[in-house]
Order: C-alpha cells, then structure tokens, then sequence
C-alpha cells in the first residue's frame, strides 16, 4: 500500500496543526483536504492522522506542563469532563468511522450550521442575555460533566471539539479565552484517549508500515510546531474578539466546498 508523498504529509500536517484547536472542525478539513489532494483512505493514512493528531496534543501539554503538574483541581475536573466523552467515544465509534466519516455533504452542513450557532451565541452575548464573566477558577464539578458530554458532540465531523466545548462554557458564563483554555486542557484526555483507541484497533498496521516511518514523522513535527503557533494566537485573539470571525470562515469554507462537490 503507497504512503503519503512529503508535501502531502506536509500539506495534511499544517492543517491539523491549525484547524485541531480552533472551532473549526479539524476534521472536517482534514478529510476535505484528502479528497482535493485525491488521497484515499486507507489503513496508512488512518495511521497518518493518529499521528499528526499525537503532534498536535504534544504542542498543548508543552505549553501547559507546568498547570498539568501543580493544577490538581482543574485535572480532576478535566478528568471527569473526559468520561461521557469516552462513553460516547467508545459507543459510536462503528458508526462513524464507517457512515459519517464518507458522507461529506452532511459534514459540510454540520460545518455550515455551527457557523449559525456561533452568530446566535454572539448574539445573545451582545443582548446581554448571556453574560460573559466567569473564569476557569469557578468551574464547578457539575459544570464538568456536562460540558464533556456535549464536547461527544464533536466525534461528528464538522461539529468541532473546541467549538463545542467553548459555547458549552459560553452558556455557563465563562470568557471566551477560558473556555478556549479548558477545551486545549480537555484535548489532552481526549486526543490521546481517541489516538490510544485508534493505534490500538491499527496496531498491526503500525508494524506493517514501520519502514514508511518518514511522512508519519513529519507530519508528527509540523503539526507540533503549526498547534503551538495556532493555540497561542488563537488564546489572544479570543480575549478581545468574538466568535463571529470563525462563523463567517465555515460560510465561506462550507459554501466553497458545496461548490467543489457541485463541480468534481
């Protein structure tokens, strides 16, 4: 079975990088992106993005590994937060590695509907009916919990993991920067538990494609580095800016990619 070509896995990597921790829905873009570059999917670039989604939560524990270690409070509820993912995780892992995975015309309606929730949430912020107050010190247990269940939302392409978490917290009053803070410190259970779980089910893979370390390893490298840039940037941006820049991004992106199926 062929691998990946190095712009290809350079290509796939910088996508990750930049789309895993923005509301954007990671991926939605990556599997958009293999069918424009006309890379199918196979047992190896199933193996590819276990990888490059490994970078990518490599970029958020190094620019948290002090708060891993001396924030217990916050890994605790982190670690809750990550069960009903888990659950949700583990029972529509069938359906939607092999039915929504293929359907690209539903994810690019997802894409485009949360683009809508987005203005709606911002909406309501403007009105005043939902106040903007709170920091990730007040977190409550409950709060948690809640917020990792509707974070399972995001196993559905075009949802997006922190897109989800974000107006999750949003609704619960917390700043957009905090709520963009604990959904990075919830990918880390998260992504790791997913790539875990897949690397497991490719294990005789991995040994298969072990001499075809190459693309695997740079697509690892950049996506690191590209999520370390992305992550920074998008924290500051979010404290003083609103959602609306990123629902006007899934219009455009959603109607260009309606465009590529209408014309393919």
């Amino acid at each position: 079975m062929e691998s990946l070509t190095g712009w290809q896995a350079l290509i796939l990597g910088i996508v990750e990088g930049l789309t895993e921790f923005l509301p954007v829905s990671s991926t939605f873009h990556l599997l958009l992106t293999s069918q424009i570059l006309n890379i199918p999917l196979n047992q190896y670039t199933k193996l590819f993005e276990i990888f490059i989604q490994s970078g990518a939560i490599l970029a958020v524990i190094w620019n948290y590994r002090r708060e891993i270690f001396s924030r217990f409070d916050l890994v605790a509820k982190t670690a809750l937060a990550f069960i009903p993912t888990a659950l949700l995780g583990i029972g529509l892992y069938g359906p939607i590695k092999n039915i929504f995975m293929m359907y690209i015309p539903g994810q690019i309606y997802i894409f485009i509907f949360m683009g809508f929730l987005f203005l709606l949430f911002e909406f309501l912020v403007r009105r005043g009916l939902i106040k903007l107050t709170r920091t990730i010190n007040s977190l409550k247990f409950h709060e948690a919990l809640i917020i990792g269940s509707l974070q399972g939302l995001a196993f559905f392409p075009g949802v997006s993991r922190a897109g989800a978490v974000i107006l999750a917290m949003m609704l619960f009053g917390y700043r957009r920067s905090e709520a963009a803070f604990f959904s990075f410190f919830l990918a880390i259970p998260t992504i790791m538990g997913a790539a875990a779980f897949d690397l497991y089910k490719s294990r005789a893979v991995l040994i298969s494609f072990r001499y075809q370390i190459l693309p695997l390893s740079l697509g690892f490298v950049v996506s690191f580095v590209v999520a370390l840039v992305a992550i920074r940037w998008f924290l500051g941006y979010l404290r003083n800016h609103s959602l609306n820049l990123f629902a006007f991004y899934r219009f455009m992106i959603g109607l260009l990619a309606c465009l590529w199926l209408f014309l393919k």
